[in-house]
């Protein structure tokens, strides 16, 4: 069985085969799918499916046209040179669908299947967004022993070699080129070293150094992004990695050696570092006993006695490394024979090496999943992220997004005062959206999130926390209401939509819950000037309110300009503690929203804005973060967000009710601030103490620029978190190094919000 994703208002080509069954499924409800089939001969015809006609197609001119997955749509059919005017369509699915709808088929002959999940640009107002399809096929027949073949290549290949377990390849690449490390059945782990060709030629051996990597990096192995070179000795780059859909590697170990094997009771055993030493010997490198490597999926632990531990890898069926080579290189990689122990899932299986040109175009991406059994996708750019661009190189993967962390030339602290005197534009477009829509879509919200949905006005939001039966926080975020039935979840990660969409079908309600994060993008716009600024880009209709008049935790439907301008919705709400809005426009609009809000911003002294200087704004401000405030062992009240479980004025039930009354009958632990006499910064996760006993844990710090004291959050015991208790924190090994603190009012920065609501005379 296979299962292939069809992206929204995207499409999905595969090669079909006779006897092939063929499953669309509708995730998240609601959404059409159009298929199309190609005979061998280019014969186009609904029958090839064993379905009727529905004419030509209706989505699938534009889902082809949809970013890469429409791009490897029109390369199928230009190598098939099937004739796409003479497509004819099966249409099903859509409409009043529900989550997990489903339709089947089955192939009467070989040919080329697409399928299409149409729909265009939801307006931010709208809640009609494209949602993803899933595809499975279960094949008629497989290749031999049921393995698969890799996957297509990235593009034209120089080299595509499968190497065998036990085997090991040497091959050359030049300066620019792309060499690409894929593990085709999953967990097969694969050594990789590569030399600079100009010093091989002039008899100097100088390959990649494991120690000098994470030395000169500052990481356990590079990733993509700033930090993604592997060095020699002479601090060399040799190769910088550009993908990685694994994200687990390993560069403590040697390669596996015959002597590794000899002491564990397997002589003779076939191993890498061998292969290597005669795959090597025509370039005149010295044998070695023992080949320091990179070792691609190989999954390494430190344990708790810092003993060096081997695992299972993490890599699954077709995961890959993409390197790109720094200078002239001789490169050797191997397929691990290790079938003694776990390191290549106690079965040893093939690797694919693959060579592209130079001057291909691969974006930098870190592979990442919303769910632990979806297909791995690439790091997205946001609708925002070419805007940012102009300002900074320095992008990190957040959620899957790659977000700015710190302006060039600018820095987090120039950042963070521009916020905190004027104003600040920053990306936050990987925020989760979830339209919340049907008859039942109250009763749905009101079950799973924490806040009163029935006291929710339209054009209104809320702040509020999705919990589980524990009264653990799954997400926290806002809900907007639209209409009387329409609401839009904004939370930090895919679990809480998927949730309720969970909870929706459990409870049979009559309420779809449909992502539209990537139909919807937005910008904050925060600081004393924001409404200033924003009040001159915006022209909102009559019968909505201002940017003047728009009042704290409302929003506003607006236009860029005038009446026909580009269409956004606005929103009065901020996650830095100071008066504050945040823009929301679909993602083919975004340059131009963000162009007009800098041309009326940069000269009143607006700043680009990145994680790092956020990340100051909202521990000054007592603000919650996702792994650091909370967790799902977390609840509510230990987050300091109490405020959101309004247990007596909410009296309908709600998912973890009956746990959060038990908790906060009986509080365990409370989130309190610390303020520090020391300039040292305490760690995420450092312990708090009071003498040996550790009462607590750190969950934020920093060094407060506008307080000029070290400040940081922390969940202490119940009995210990009175303002003015003394505490310590530790660090070393908890005891040996000891930072004073003392338990103050929290949040510390304007604990009143009184600049939040606008008030900067107060």
């Amino acid at each position: 069985m296979e299962r292939h994703p069809v992206p929204p208002g995207g499409s999905r080509a595969l090669e079909l085969r006779a006897g092939d069954e063929i499953t669309v499924v509708d995730r998240e409800g609601g959404q059409m799918a159009e298929l199309v089939v190609f005979a061998a001969d280019g014969r186009s015809d609904a029958a090839l499916i064993g379905a009727p006609d529905d004419g030509a197609p209706v989505g699938l001119q534009q889902a082809i046209m949809a970013g890469p997955s429409g791009q490897a749509v029109r390369r199928a059919l230009d190598r098939a040179g099937f004739d796409l005017g003479q497509a004819r369509a099966v249409r099903c699915l859509g409409g009043d669908g529900r989550p997990g709808d489903s339709a089947s088929f089955t192939a009467q002959e070989d040919g080329l299947l697409i399928v299409a999940a149409p729909g265009g640009p939801m307006a931010p107002q709208d809640q009609t967004p494209p949602t993803e399809l899933l595809l499975y096929l279960r094949r008629a027949t497989t290749g031999a022993a049921g393995l698969l073949a890799p996957p297509d290549p990235l593009a034209d290949p120089i080299l595509d070699v499968n190497i065998a377990p036990g085997e090991a390849h040497v091959y050359e690449v030049a300066k620019g080129g792309f060499i690409q490390i894929l593990d085709v059945q999953g967990r097969e782990c694969s050594d990789f070293q590569a030399f600079s060709a100009r010093a091989l030629e002039a008899g100097i051996e100088r390959e990649i150094d494991p120690t000098a990597t994470r030395s000169l990096t500052g990481h356990i192995y590079p990733q993509p992004g700033l930090h993604a070179k592997y060095w020699n000795v002479d601090f060399e780059p040799l190769v910088e990695i550009v993908q990685d859909t694994c994200g687990r590697h390993d560069t403590f170990g040697l390669a596996c050696t015959a002597r590794s094997y000899a002491d564990q009771g397997y002589p003779g055993h076939v191993n890498c570092t061998d292969n290597i030493n005669a795959g090597l010997a025509p370039y005149g490198v010295r044998p070695r006993a023992g080949w320091p490597a990179i070792n691609f999926f190989f999954n390494t632990l430190i344990d708790a006695d810092h003993g060096i531990v081997t695992d299972e890898p993490w890599s699954r069926p077709g995961d890959y490394v993409l390197l790109r080579a720094l200078t002239d290189l001789v490169c050797v990689s191997t397929a691990c024979p290790d079938d003694i122990d776990p390191a290549n899932g106690w079965n040893p299986t093939d690797i694919q090496m693959r060579t592209y040109r130079p001057g291909e175009s691969f974006k930098r991406s870190i592979g990442w999943r919303k769910r632990p059994e979806d297909p791995v996708e690439d790091t997205k750019e946001t609708g925002f992220h070419a805007c940012f661009a102009r300002h900074t190189r320095d992008f990190v993967n957040y959620n899957g997004y790659w977000l700015a962390n710190e302006m060039t030339g600018r820095g987090a602290l120039q950042e963070y005062w521009a916020c905190r005197e004027r104003a600040a534009i920053m990306d936050l477009s990987p925020l989760r959206k979830f339209e919340v829509t049907g008859p039942d879509a109250e009763a749905l919200l009101q079950m799973c999130v924490t806040r009163n949905m029935a006291k929710l006005a339209v054009g209104q939001v809320v702040y509020t926390a999705v919990c589980a039966e524990n009264g653990g926080m799954i997400d926290d975020g806002t809900v907007f209401r639209l209409g009387d039935h329409n609401f839009r979840w904004i939370g930090g990660c895919d679990d809480s939509g998927t949730w309720m969409r969970e909870q929706a079908v459990k409870h049979r309600m009559n309420a779809w819950v449909r992502s539209s994060t990537d139909q919807m993008c937005n910008v904050a716009v925060q600081g004393r000037l924001s409404r200033q600024i924003l009040d001159q880009v915006f022209w909102t209709p009559p019968h909505q309110p201002t940017i003047e008049e728009l009042g704290w935790f409302r929003f506003t439907i607006a236009r860029v300009g005038d009446y026909d301008g580009i269409p956004c919705v606005i929103s009065r709400t901020g996650y830095t503690g100071e008066l504050g809005y945040e823009v929301f426009c679909h993602p083919k609009d975004a340059v131009a929203v963000f162009d007009a809000i800098w041309a009326v911003g940069e000269p009143l002294g607006m700043e680009p804005l990145g994680l790092a200087a956020l990340d100051m704004l909202r521990i000054e401000s007592g603000l919650a973060f996702a792994g650091h405030e909370f967790d799902d062992q977390t609840d509510p009240f230990e987050a300091g967000i109490g405020f959101t479980v309004p247990l007596k004025s909410k009296t309908d039930d709600f998912i973890g009710r009956a746990a959060l009354e038990t908790r906060k009958a009986a509080p365990q632990r409370r989130l309190v601030g610390l303020e520090l006499p020391a300039r040292t910064v305490p760690a995420h996760g450092d312990c708090v103490r009071l003498g040996r006993v550790q009462v607590g844990v750190v969950t934020s710090a920093t060094r407060s620029p506008i307080l000029n004291k070290t400040i940081a959050l922390a969940r202490v015991d119940i009995q210990h978190a009175e303002i003015g208790t003394e505490l310590e924190i530790g660090q070393l090994d908890g005891h040996q190094k000891r930072l004073q603190a003392t338990v103050v009012r929290f949040p510390h920065f304007d604990p009143d919000k009184s600049r939040a609501k606008g008030d900067y005379d107060a």
